[in-house]
């Protein structure tokens, strides 16, 4: 008798999931349906706050990451999970105000990174949300 294959995404190092990069909400739910634990939560909540304030966003799955843009204008924010945090990436971070506070070896690109038990600032992640998705966004894909 054939096994039945098993429906949840491999998890990769960190608890990431690895789900088919794909375009829309449905892969963006399913990452977010796939992240172990407490990181569940936390992307429900960034995805929330993405989608209540920029309507008509742009979702998309890349390299296991969910992303978010603007139609003509790019993609403004994405993340990825790691064993202790959750990185938020900011693709044009270094023109916010404030910037996120993690640096990167890529000159505009800011992070801010959540790790568990670390209740999210709402304001403030819908502010940079704003203010990102406002902004010239990258054309990666």
């Amino acid at each position: 008798m054939a096994k039945a294959k098993d429906p949840k995404p491999k998890l990769l190092s960190g608890g990431n999931p690895q789900i088919p990069k794909g375009d829309g909400d449905a892969p963006v739910e399913a990452y977010i349906a796939a992240m172990p634990g407490w990181k569940q939560a936390v992307g429900r909540r960034i995805d929330e706050l993405v989608t209540t304030t920029v309507p008509g966003v742009r979702k998309a799955v890349r390299w296991n990451s969910p992303f978010y843009g603007v139609e003509g204008r790019g993609w403004f924010l994405s993340y990825h999970c790691f064993t202790k945090y959750i990185k938020v990436t900011f693709l044009n971070g270094s023109q916010l105000n404030p910037m996120p506070p993690e640096s990167s070896k890529h000159e505009h690109v800011r992070y801010l990174h959540i790790p568990e038990g670390e209740q999210i600032d709402d304001q403030a992640l819908g502010e940079w949300i704003q203010q990102a998705s406002s902004l010239p966004g990258e054309d990666l894909f």
